[in-house]
């Protein structure tokens, strides 16, 4: 990866590339960074690159010398440039990466007020802020950004696994660490740490990653997959019995070969322990057995080993109790019924809620969708839990596939970023 940075304080950039682990990294050829002075391609005696803002105001960096700086880096390959300014995007974990895997990065350091407009409009590809607040020059915000990078690109950091471990780009704030001595000021390193045991440490880890994060950025687990954070399973529940009719009165659906296939894959994907079928009818429970013998046994196996991995999550039962007991007995403990539904129910809780409870108290989750016309009101009563419907973004229709509603919640819950 190449990255350029314009600046007008070309000395303040290259003392900080040359550097720590940045440092290491461009001398090795990692990642090569050149650093442009904007007055270079400035004209007169005194190199002018800045002038008064029409209309009353400060500095403003002039347009001519900046197209010429800008003009002099065209090459065969593709360039993006970034102009580091309060009004852009704000900088996070999925730019950093985005930008990282750019061919050639250009930095535009701002000074002053800013830069003229009309350079803004005719060059820049994107605008990056890094906080609500205002510099004096846009060399920090490229330091930043260039750090951020750096990380990424492989030989830089000694080791993978701690970029891999480090705040947001496993969705969680990193967990806190400790060196010598074991005691300082009264103040001693946790026991399980001294410990030796590789397991409950990783396991104290995440744990002490989970409550930093909720206590101080609960904002992020929107955007977290939280499987790597749980120390139980997650389970998601299919019921064709007890639901609704089109009357509203209580009846069981059949199972269709369409919603087997497709959530048995959603569930592999995204992490979940088993995928439970219920259904009272024995007719209906064995010709889901055929389908799952068909893809895990013999000829489907070989055919296609992904299909046959996604229906070993499958198990069948012939009631929610029994289902949510095997559950209980298999994680040791009870769990954390949630119902789904498609219709406004009093006492309901958002996702997000329910996201940031099952991670502060470490709960083993079923998530419980109904077939036909939803799920009859036993099973909502005895959930621990009621989510809320689905909802687009225009109006309050709703009557998504069960397919669709699985896939969309476990993204919400489990997706990755």
């Amino acid at each position: 990866m190449k990255i350029t940075i314009l600046t007008a304080f070309p000395d303040l950039m290259k003392n900080y590339l040359n550097a720590s682990v940045l440092g290491r990294g461009i001398a090795k050829g990692r990642l090569e960074v050149e650093v442009l002075y904007i007055r270079d391609f400035a004209e007169g005696s005194y190199r002018q690159i800045d002038d008064y803002s029409y209309g009353s105001g400060g500095m403003v960096l002039m347009a001519e010398p900046l197209q010429k700086a800008l003009e002099s880096l065209r090459t065969n390959g593709e360039s993006f440039l970034v102009y580091p300014s309060p009004q852009g995007t704000r900088l996070h974990q999925e730019l950093v990466e985005d930008l990282s895997r750019k061919e050639h990065l250009i930095i535009l350091c701002g000074h002053y007020e800013g830069i003229d407009e009309r350079f803004v409009q005719k060059n820049v590809d994107l605008e990056i802020s890094i906080g609500d607040f205002v510099l004096t020059g846009g060399e920090m915000p490229a330091m930043a950004i260039v750090d951020a990078i750096s990380r990424l690109i492989p030989g830089v950091v000694g080791k993978s696994e701690a970029v891999r471990e480090d705040s947001f780009y496993s969705g969680m704030l990193d967990t806190p660490h400790y060196t010598r001595p074991s005691e300082w000021n009264g103040l001693k390193v946790p026991e399980i740490l001294l410990s030796g045991n590789q397991k409950a440490i990783e396991k104290w880890r995440r744990r002490q990653a989970v409550e930093r994060t909720l206590k101080r950025r609960p904002d992020i687990v929107g955007r977290a997959g939280i499987m790597p954070w749980l120390s139980k399973g997650a389970y998601v529940m299919e019921v064709h019995y007890p639901v609704l009719d089109k009357r509203g009165e209580k009846s069981s659906t059949a199972i269709t070969g369409m919603d087997l296939h497709d959530i048995a894959r959603v569930c592999r994907t995204y992490g979940i322990k088993k995928y439970l079928l219920v259904t009272p009818l024995q007719q209906q429970r064995e010709m889901a057995k055929r389908i799952v013998t068909h893809w895990t046994e013999g000829w489907g196996a070989s055919y296609n080993p992904d299909r046959s991995e996604a229906f070993s999550t499958l198990k069948i039962f012939a009631s929610v109790n029994r289902a949510l007991k095997w559950v209980g007995d298999r994680e040791k403990t009870e769990p954390f019924k949630i119902a789904t539904t498609a219709k406004s129910v009093e006492g309901a809780v958002h996702w997000l809620s329910l996201k940031r409870k099952i991670l502060e108290e470490d709960l083993s989750p079923v998530f419980i969708f109904g077939t036909g016309w939803g799920l009859h009101q036993d099973v909502i009563n005895d959930a621990d839990s009621v989510m809320t419907p689905i909802a687009g973004g225009l109006d309050t229709w709703n009557h998504l596939s069960v397919r669709s509603a699985v896939g969309i919640t476990l993204d919400r819950f489990f997706g990755w970023r």
